[in-house]
């Protein structure tokens, strides 16, 4: 029975197919069968450029994030401080000078220079840096008392 039905399946997509073409003479055309293993090497080798692509922008990211100048042993933040929802003030180290800033989401000002370093960046106390930051916001933030 299986035998029957292979060879007539067979059959039917070996048999050309008669076409009518507005009245003319009929012209027989062969029935093909989808070329499977083509469809399967293009889809695969689409595949394989697109994940090239996506390696590729990948590595072209990272090139182009190195050259940005990402030198980090420049500038050091030794602290930073949050003094409000949105403002901080910082203590950074710049070329063996430490610095002061305030930072607020519109602006970054220097609130002081230090002659000498308050803390030492590679072991900050932190004790030490929050008694002295203190008695600086205290000074200049105070209003002046009137003598009268």
């Amino acid at each position: 029975m299986r035998t029957l039905l292979a060879t007539f399946t067979a059959a039917l997509l070996t048999t050309p197919v008669l076409a009518q073409d507005g009245g003319g003479p009929a012209q027989a055309e062969p029935v093909r069968a989808p070329d499977t293993i083509g469809t399967i090497v293009s889809l695969g080798i689409g595949l394989v450029a697109v994940i090239a692509l996506i390696y590729g922008c990948a590595w072209i990211i990272r090139r182009m994030n190195g050259m940005t100048g990402m030198n980090n042993n420049a500038i050091k933040v030794v602290s930073v401080m949050a003094v409000g929802a949105r403002e901080r003030i910082a203590l950074i180290e710049v070329g063996g000078q430490q610095i002061l800033l305030g930072i607020t989401p519109s602006a970054i000002r220097t609130l002081h220079v230090f002659d000498e370093p308050v803390v030492d960046a590679g072991n900050p106390a932190s004790g030490d840096f929050a008694r002295r930051l203190q008695s600086m916001i205290g000074k200049s933030w105070t209003s002046p008392t009137r003598n009268e």
